[in-house]
């Protein structure tokens, strides 16, 4: 650890390249080479792909997407690994930036993007929300993140991992777990194992009010272990719904039953 500075852990060379590893853009390496051409080749990128990769680090991803599409755009806030990037494959678009304050659609261009990415751990949930928001520009989006995440994500209802999260992002995507990677591929090692998965927006009909939805999803898991009744009966007009339904509880909802829920109920009035 250094001491002057917490916020970096350690520091990492690569290509006679040296940095400080920092803390806070929750940095890990990926090292094997064989878990980025198992990514690529999950996530379907083809030659005509609009690709956008978060978080390039030293390129061990970015090497074997050139070899399926030879130019696509990065997104990199670390200026150092930018600069990087910009020296070993000047092929690509590097674009310097914070991704939760990216113009995504300004990078998609009226097309739509293939997304791939090893996420810090320390903003997954920001960046899953970013391009649940955006998710109109993307075709899939393939990413590595902690596995507990993950397994969050994929829950299905009635088990403990199943929650906010995978409701708001079962509901606009079908999400699909890809393989774990082990910690030990890692530099530096983090104390937990990742996994991948991949995110394609649904194009069937979708709940008349995303942004409601989504308020609606968050205040029925209010207090987890009561009822939808009691989570909701502040916020909602409940007349609707059958007292048999308000007895069970938002973990035990499939995503079919909160979009029906939702249509069938209104914003109590103020």
């Amino acid at each position: 650890m250094n001491r002057k500075n917490p916020d970096i852990m350690t520091k990492v060379e690569y290509k006679h390249t040296e940095i400080a590893v920092k803390k806070q853009l929750g940095q890990n390496f990926l090292t094997d080479r064989n878990i980025t051409r198992k990514i690529v080749r999950i996530s379907g990128a083809q030659p005509e792909d609009r690709i956008l990769e978060i978080g390039p680090g030293f390129g061990a991803l970015s090497r074997e997407i050139i070899e399926v599409c030879p130019m696509f755009t990065v997104v990199e806030k670390d200026p150092k690994l930018a600069e990087f990037i910009r020296t070993h494959y000047p092929q690509l678009r590097v674009i310097e930036a914070d991704f939760l304050k990216t113009d995504i659609e300004a990078i998609a261009a009226g097309s739509k993007l293939r997304i791939l990415g090893n996420i810090p751990y320390s903003i997954t949930t920001p960046i899953l929300f970013r391009l649940l928001e955006h998710r109109h520009c993307i075709v899939q989006a393939t990413l590595m993140m902690q596995h507990e995440v993950a397994m969050r994500i994929v829950a299905a209802p009635s088990t403990r991992e199943y929650g906010i999260l995978a409701v708001q992002l079962q509901a606009f995507f079908d999400v699909s777990y890809g393989f774990r990677v082990g910690r030990k591929v890692f530099r530096p090692q983090p104390g937990v194992d990742s996994a991948v998965i991949t995110m394609t927006p649904k194009s069937t009909l979708l709940p008349s009010d995303p942004e409601g939805f989504s308020r609606f999803v968050r205040c029925a898991f209010r207090q987890r272990r009561k009822t939808l009744l009691n989570n909701l009966k502040e916020d909602y007009s409940l007349d609707t719904i059958s007292p048999e339904v308000l007895k069970r509880r938002a973990e035990s909802l499939t995503i079919g039953e909160f979009f029906e829920l939702y249509e069938k109920t209104k914003p109590a009035k103020p």
